[in-house]
């Protein structure tokens, strides 16, 4: 199970933290990836890190202000955003991939989803 929040309504140029409690097996034991929404497009990438935190990989558009990392016990995923802009708006989603050595930056390689947290940045 997968739980995202931490979303809100931030000016342009603010920060938001976005957390992401696990529990079960999916937890710990696999990688973990953050994907968004906006309206009246499909789910895109945004970051993702491997069950090590060890690894990450960022989508270009976020790359630079975004920090994905897990904490110690490995069963909570943060993505630190910074310098938000408008088009950062969108519903934020936290995934995790049934098993190792998927493509964690295809949608299609993720199985279990949160529930998505709202993130709007205001101009």
């Amino acid at each position: 199970q997968l739980q995202a929040f931490g979303g809100g309504l931030v000016q342009a140029g603010g920060s938001l933290r976005l957390s992401c409690a696990t529990s079960g097996r999916t937890s710990k034991d696999y990688a973990m990836g953050w994907f968004r929404q906006a309206p009246n497009k499909g789910r895109e990438f945004v970051a993702a890190t491997t069950w090590s935190g060890r690894i990450t990989y960022y989508a270009p558009s976020v790359e630079g202000r975004f920090v994905i990392s897990r904490a110690s016990a490995k069963n909570t995923v943060y993505l630190q955003m910074s310098s938000l802009r408008p088009e950062d708006t969108a519903v934020y989603y936290c995934g995790a991939p049934p098993e190792y050595g998927l493509d964690l930056m295809h949608e299609a390689s993720y199985r279990y989803w949160g529930q998505g947290t709202q993130v709007t940045v205001s101009s």
